[in-house]
């Protein structure tokens, strides 16, 4: 696995993702990871169908195929997924799709669409679109020729003042398709942003129960030189820190410390607190800083964080439990939450430190049943 990323890629860096924090950041970046990564699989068999052979093989593509964020922010401009076609042909293939039924225009970005060529605008070869209405259990793929043909440039309200070829409602409808296979896939999907929603509430609640201790610091470089003595006050420290936008002085020594709570005895309220002081001081070290004993203590404590919160898990609920002092709905959060920062880690650990964890192949892959749980937590 590359520990660096292709200097070839091209990376947007706007304002508004730099104003985000590092985990507001990927939580937006994973609502369309998390709908390619589950319609990869209806995808590729879609093809399949409308191209009339078996030899087709669709992978993730671009600087997220891997990483579905990236540590300076920003986002890949590359293709979402390529489909080999029989071991020589290639096909590359953007993927949209849209919650709301009463869209008047359908956009599409021009620098995804055609290249400009000495001032006119040649379509892509060997690309194509897949555009997914979910509600009504739509598809369309599309070809950039027929976009630019069918499309006219204009301003996209939505997206500030840049511009898009923009399909109207009525012309697009016509090559939309119903397919009822797309069912399990979008559900999927619907249950998994639920999840993604209900446990970065968490971030909110722990704001207000911090924000006086958050107004009151004074000394700035005290929290920054002493390590705290319990795992409570590790959590506050490193949420402070963060808010801060400070980093303690000796991140691995701290890392070190942190990992000796992981035990047996811990609560899914332990493990959220744990887990969130365990992503912002893993974050701190720069690819290649962290020693070979240190990444193996990295893998085994997550491990063993990954099957403690997976014994909390009662099947019949659909829920977590841990302690008779937090309600279910709040112990689901912490579990919800800790596997949302832990599958990040894993992944970032795999590719830049080759760590010997499993990757994650699907986001919430950890979730036992991500429909039944989500049904629950949205009642």
């Amino acid at each position: 696995m590359s520990k660096k990323i292709d200097a070839k890629l091209v990376y947007a860096q706007s304002s508004d993702i730099k104003a985000r924090t590092y985990i507001e950041y990927r939580k937006d970046m994973k609502k369309k990871a998390i709908a390619e990564l589950e319609i990869k699989e209806w995808l590729e068999n879609k093809l399949k169908e409308e191209l009339g052979r078996k030899d087709i093989v669709v992978e993730k593509y671009g600087g997220d195929k891997f990483l579905w964020f990236l540590r300076g922010g920003g986002i890949t401009r590359e293709p979402d997924f390529i489909a080999y076609i029989n071991e020589k042909g290639k096909l590359f293939i953007e993927f949209q799709y849209a919650d709301k039924e009463d869209l008047q225009f359908f956009d599409f970005k021009i620098s995804k669409v055609a290249k400009k060529v000495k001032n006119k605008r040649i379509p892509y070869e060997n690309k194509i679109f897949l555009y997914i209405l979910k509600n009504s259990l739509k598809y369309a793929f599309i070809s950039p020729e027929w976009i630019i043909e069918q499309g006219e440039i204009g301003v996209v309200p939505a997206w500030g003042s840049r511009q898009a070829y923009r399909i109207p409602k009525k012309r697009f409808e016509k090559i939309l398709k119903k397919d009822e296979s797309l069912k399990p896939f979008v559900e999927v999907i619907d249950a998994k942003i639920t999840i993604l929603d209900f446990q970065h509430h968490l971030i909110s609640i722990w704001e207000e129960k911090l924000s006086k201790e958050l107004q009151k610091v004074i000394d700035e470089e005290k929290l920054v030189k002493i390590i705290p003595k319990t795992l409570e006050g590790f959590f506050k420290v490193c949420f402070i820190l963060d808010h801060l936008d400070k980093i303690p002085e000796n991140v691995n020594l701290w890392l070190v410390y942190l990992l000796s709570y992981v035990n047996d005895k811990l609560t899914l309220k332990d493990i959220a607190m744990l887990v969130y002081s365990l992503d912002f001081l893993y974050a701190k070290l720069p690819p290649g800083e962290i020693e070979p004993n240190e990444l193996r203590e990295i893998e085994e404590k997550i491990k063993k964080l990954i099957k403690l919160i997976n014994s909390f898990y009662n099947n019949e609920e659909g829920l977590y439990r841990s302690s008779i002092k937090e309600s279910p709905l709040d112990e689901t959060r912490f579990a919800l939450f800790s596997i949302n920062l832990i599958e990040d880690i894993i992944q970032d650990a795999i590719y830049y430190h080759n760590a010997n964890l499993t990757p994650i192949t699907k986001i919430y892959q950890n979730v036992k049943n991500p429909v039944k749980t989500a049904k629950i937590i949205k009642k």
